[in-house]
């Protein structure tokens, strides 16, 4: 495998593990499929819309999130937003990536 693909195959890990995190941490305020899609990319968070609804369906079926139907518009939508489970495990989540962030700095730092 050249380094390039190997470069590559690690980075979708990262990017992988820290889109749960992002997700979540954008569902404070409900938000329609595709309404997140554009809040995270605008963001600088890279996702395609068929990575971004499998997972907010997994985190649904894993109770992190909640959703409702507005039948309201011409075009019904589905609202996603952070249960309180949800916000629980967000936090958990956002204290192990700071801790790692500080510990990989330590290593690269010298700190």
């Amino acid at each position: 495998m050249a380094d390039k693909d190997i470069v590559q195959s690690f980075i979708t890990e990262l990017k992988r593990g820290n889109l749960v995190l992002a997700v979540l941490g954008s569902l404070s305020k409900p938000h329609y499929g595709y309404a997140l899609l554009q809040t995270l990319q605008g963001k600088g968070i890279e996702i395609e819309a068929n990575t971004l609804y499998p997972l907010l369906r997994r985190l649904e079926k894993q109770e992190l999130l909640k959703s409702d139907w507005d039948t309201t518009e011409s075009r019904p939508r589905k609202y996603y937003s952070i249960s309180s489970i949800g916000i629980r495990v967000r936090s958990e989540l956002l204290e192990e990536w700071k801790e790692m962030q500080k510990n990989i700095a330590e290593i690269y730092l010298g700190e």
